[in-house]
């Protein structure tokens, strides 16, 4: 493999779990099965965010425009809530805001089921994963993250030795689970079955009492201005909560996400150590990443 060196040198320190003076987190008790009022309702709140958002994106990609008070009207919100919505979408630069709504800038890529990532591109993919298994070292406490490029690094693991593992991919823990050098940590949450990846605050409270060497990302999108995004506001979230654990982070794509935007941002690019993809990068990625101290590891094309 190839390796453009950054001009960073993130430090290095060992992960540290918390000991038996930490005291532990308070219980909540949920009886008769449902939630208290007040977490349900902000939830409830929360999934409707999303999904107006999502809506009103898909909306922005049949007709190319749209009118805030015909938003408004539709899902029985405020003028002011749309407004916020449609400030989100142009944050991501998916869209510019017009006087009364708004423009389509780019169309955001499909999100495909994890079974249908899978078979994408999986020679290529495979060498990413590869590459990436050999800057982990005995000692090492790593994240994985969901998905189908991320998952090969966990096969090439298999034979490891003295790693820590901490993952929220269903599909990431089948392929540990019978590694006898990992220790396999699962962040718990709610499982979201399109990705097989396990989300939301109880996934992201399991990571705050750690400090990992490294996560490994994987994403939907990169865009030299944008930054790295996703196409499930839960993920992102996550995903962002994982950064702020990891003294230095590694995202893993093929060259077929640069230049993508999806929905929701879970980091800035500056926020990022190394970049590990393929040879169908292109030059101006690749010098753009370099300007930015972010090193850029080419995976050799299988044969």
């Amino acid at each position: 493999m190839a390796a453009w060196p950054s001009t960073r040198a993130p430090a290095r320190a060992t992960a540290r779990r918390p000991g038996p003076e930490t005291k532990p987190p308070a219980c909540r008790h949920f009886r008769n099965g449902k939630l208290p009022a007040s977490v349900s309702t902000e939830k409830a709140a929360m999934r409707n965010t999303r999904q107006r958002r999502e809506q009103i994106l898909q909306l922005l990609v049949q007709h190319g425009n749209v009118q805030v008070a015909e938003l408004a009207e539709r899902f029985g919100v405020s003028s002011v809530t749309i407004r916020a919505d449609l400030g989100h979408i142009e944050s991501q630069g998916l869209a510019t805001r017009t006087h009364g709504g708004a423009t389509l800038l780019r169309t955001p890529p499909q999100e495909r089921d994890i079974h249908e990532k899978d078979a994408l591109n999986q020679p290529l993919k495979d060498s990413i994963g590869a590459c990436a298994a050999r800057l982990v070292k005995p000692g090492d406490n790593i994240i994985i993250d969901s998905g189908s490029t991320t998952m090969t690094l966990a096969r090439h693991l298999r034979g490891h030795r003295e790693v820590t593992v901490m993952t929220n991919g269903l599909n990431i823990a089948w392929e540990l689970a019978h590694a006898p050098g990992v220790e396999l940590l699962l962040t718990g949450g709610l499982l979201r079955k399109q990705s097989l990846s396990l989300q939301g605050s109880q996934a992201e409270a399991s990571l705050g009492t750690y400090s990992f060497d490294t996560l490994f990302l994987g994403v939907d999108g990169l865009d030299l201005q944008f930054g790295l995004t996703t196409h499930h506001e839960a993920e992102a979230s996550l995903n962002h909560r994982m950064v702020e654990r990891a003294r230095k982070v590694v995202v893993l794509t093929d060259a077929s996400k640069f230049g993508r935007v999806s929905l929701h941002r879970i980091a800035r690019l500056d926020q990022i150590h190394t970049i590990i993809t393929d040879e169908g990068i292109g030059s101006d990625y690749r010098e753009g990443l370099q300007r930015l101290g972010i090193e850029v590891i080419i995976a050799e094309s299988p044969p």
